[in-house]
């Protein structure tokens, strides 16, 4: 490897993981070509996260005893005695710990604490869904001449987790809803390659249902008053047209709309047995 600003060359190692977010990453008055490749630079990053993920495994099944596979008696034990595996089949056999990212353990172990967390402290007060924008002004900013949002996966990815992370510090850090007890979410990704992430607060004062209409508005804010969130409602946040009116619209099945929309207009929130506000 060497020194980036002596030049000189050293002895040091960097992982494949390393290396590659190196060589992804965006740097001031330096060409980097494979950031304007689009479907081929999307090629490059899935086969280079498979290589990454294959040297991960590579490591675990060659240091099995480091790891301490041979605490997992019972488990192959099991295998072995199953009457429907053929031991012929099996192969060697390796253990995946919780640490693998991804890996069965890994998500039972986040299974479980999801499952504490009700039992502990009943159901959430909190479902929030936060979803990634393509036309936030900082990804648009970074985007080389003639790209789209689509082309750019590894700016899309970066600017939300920093989201992510400022709506977190809003909600946990600052109180914006009140004291929270604990909190979890999980990252998805849409088929069209924006990433959202459905998160769960638990509060220490629980909310009253009262008390949900003084956070969540379905009101169209005052054009005049505030024409930026104008803009911003009734761009992102108004379901449709559909029904009568489009019937076309991707909501649309056997001539009804699957959000069941139109709604008729309440007064008040009201808690349903099953947790959901109506």
């Amino acid at each position: 490897m060497i020194n980036p600003q002596t030049g000189e060359g050293t002895n040091k190692k960097v992982s494949a993981m390393n290396y590659y977010s190196y060589r992804l990453m965006i740097r001031q008055n330096a060409e980097n070509h494979i950031l304007k490749c689009r479907q081929l630079f999307h090629q490059y990053i899935v086969d280079m996260y498979a290589k990454i993920e294959t040297e991960r495994l590579l490591y675990i099944r060659l240091n099995q005893t480091e790891l301490r596979s041979e605490q997992y008696i019972h488990l192959r034990d099991a295998n072995v005695n199953d009457g429907n595996v053929n031991p012929n089949e099996l192969g060697r056999m390796a253990i995946l710990p919780s640490t693998f990212t991804g890996s069965p353990r890994h998500m039972h172990e986040y299974a479980q604490d999801a499952m504490t967390y009700v039992r502990a402290y009943g159901r959430p007060d909190l479902f929030v869904t936060f979803t990634c924008n393509p036309t936030w002004n900082e990804i648009k900013e970074l985007l080389l001449v003639g790209q789209s949002s689509s082309d750019r996966h590894d700016i899309t990815a970066r600017v939300f987790k920093q989201k992510l992370k400022c709506l977190m510090d809003f909600i946990i850090k600052h109180h914006v809803f009140g004291e929270t007890r604990c909190w979890m979410y999980s990252i998805e990704w849409q088929k069209r390659g924006l990433p959202h992430a459905h998160i769960l607060v638990w509060l220490i004062n629980k909310i009253t249902p009262d008390q949900i209409d003084q956070i969540i508005s379905s009101e169209i804010p005052d054009k005049h008053i505030d024409p930026n969130l104008f803009d911003v409602v009734t761009k992102n946040m108004i379901h449709g047209p559909c029904g009568a009116f489009n019937n076309n619209s991707s909501c649309m099945s056997d001539g009804k709309c699957t959000k069941r929309y139109p709604r008729k207009l309440i007064s008040d929130t009201i808690t349903g047995n099953d947790g959901y506000p109506l």
